[in-house]
């Protein structure tokens, strides 16, 4: 087994590394937000595609105060966006010293991973599950109101419903390492399977119209993601049981 090679730190110098690099992220995520200041016009030209063709046009605003407040919005999660990798470097930095070299390099091949995952989780999310619940709800909204929709409300609502499904794409890479860990097997996961069912298909009905084929079209996808972590658990936990004396296994 390969040894780590930095010497211990005491408490106090742990903290105040850890200090270090929480305000090196702070700085960049101050710094991605004042870029993304400058981005902002191009990202919502981009983000009202889904007003314009459920036929609203553009979402309007009423004052310069909502103005601010979406530029901040949008700014903001671009940045925390921009700022996520730099975090997960930050954190494998802070942790590496306690670990081997072998461990480390397997610790960051996480960091590439985790950012291409909650983006298709995004992806999905745009592309599919907020078109579909955005024009159900107009389509039901316009035969009782005059529907009008504000900036504000219409980007919270996409980011309430794009992000979550971000992290949900996560759980996959996130039962890898817990397995790794020896926090959670495969067995546990096969037994709560039904109750995982029973929870994806709430969340699927939270997030979806009320109609069977927008409802399927999402929790498939999320049972789907279910089932590869069970199979991501069964992989890891064989090969911890096959090495038991490998840092990396377990």
């Amino acid at each position: 087994m390969e040894a780590p090679q930095d010497q211990p730190k005491t408490f106090v110098e742990h903290l105040a590394e850890l200090r270090k690099l929480l305000i090196q992220t702070l700085i960049v995520f101050v710094i991605a937000l004042g870029v993304a200041f400058f981005y902002v016009d191009r990202v919502l030209v981009w983000l009202e595609i889904p007003a314009v063709r459920a036929g609203l046009g553009r979402p309007m605003v009423l004052g310069a105060g909502e103005v601010v407040r979406v530029y901040f919005m949008l700014a903001g999660v671009t940045a925390l966006g921009v700022t996520l990798p730099f975090l997960l470097f930050q954190i494998w930095r802070f942790v590496a010293p306690g670990l081997t070299p072998r461990e480390r390099r397997v610790a960051l091949a996480y960091i590439p991973m985790t950012l291409f995952i909650f983006l298709a989780g995004v992806a999905f999310g745009y592309f599919l599950v907020f078109p579909m619940v955005f024009r159900f709800l107009i389509r039901l909204g316009a035969e009782q109101f005059n529907v009008q929709i504000t900036a504000g409300n219409y980007f919270g609502f996409m980011i309430n419903i794009i992000v979550p499904l971000g992290l949900i794409f996560e759980l996959p890479l996130a039962t890898m390492f817990l397995t790794r860990l020896g926090i959670v097997t495969p067995a546990f996961l096969g037994k709560m399977r039904r109750y995982a069912y029973l929870v994806l298909v709430i969340i699927g009905a939270m997030i979806t119209p009320p109609d069977f084929v927008s409802h399927l079209s999402v929790t498939i996808p999320m049972i789907l993601l279910y089932e590869l972590s069970v199979s991501v658990s069964k992989w890891v936990w064989a090969k911890r049981q096959k090495n038991p004396d490998d840092p990396v296994a377990n």
